[in-house]
C-alpha cells in the first residue's frame, strides 16, 4: 500500500510519495538538511484511507534538500513591427530538487 499526498511549496502543489525526488522553486535550506511540507491530502492507493485538510493537515510531509540546480534556458523574444527593434533574452530558473522521506 503506497501512501500518496498532496504538497504545497512556493505556491505551487506537488502529488507526491515516499522515495519519489521532486523539483521545485529555489528553497534556503543547505544540500542535506531535511525540510517539512505543508500537506493539504493525504490518501492510499487501494482507496481505504483519506484525510483531507481545512486547509492543511496537522501531519507534514518529510522531505531531504538533494541539490540546488538551474532549470533549462527561456528564449524571451520582443518584437515591434516596422521599427526594426528586436530584442532577445534569455533566464534560466533556479531549483531545488527534494527527495521524500516520509509521508
Amino acid at each position: 500500500m503506497v501512501m500518496y499526498s498532496v504538497i504545497k511549496s512556493g505556491g505551487k502543489q506537488y502529488l507526491v510519495h515516499e522515495g519519489m525526488e521532486i523539483t521545485v522553486d529555489l528553497m534556503d535550506n543547505e544540500k542535506g538538511k531535511k525540510v517539512e511540507l505543508e500537506a493539504l491530502i493525504k490518501f492510499d492507493d487501494e482507496g481505504k484511507t483519506f484525510e483531507l485538510g481545512q486547509p492543511l493537515l496537522k501531519n507534514k510531509v518529510t522531505a531531504e534538500v538533494v541539490d540546488h540546480v538551474i532549470g533549462e534556458k527561456i528564449r524571451i523574444a520582443k518584437f515591434k513591427a516596422k521599427s526594426r527593434e528586436r530584442k532577445v533574452r534569455g533566464f534560466r530558473s533556479k531549483l531545488t530538487k527534494l527527495k521524500i522521506i516520509k509521508v
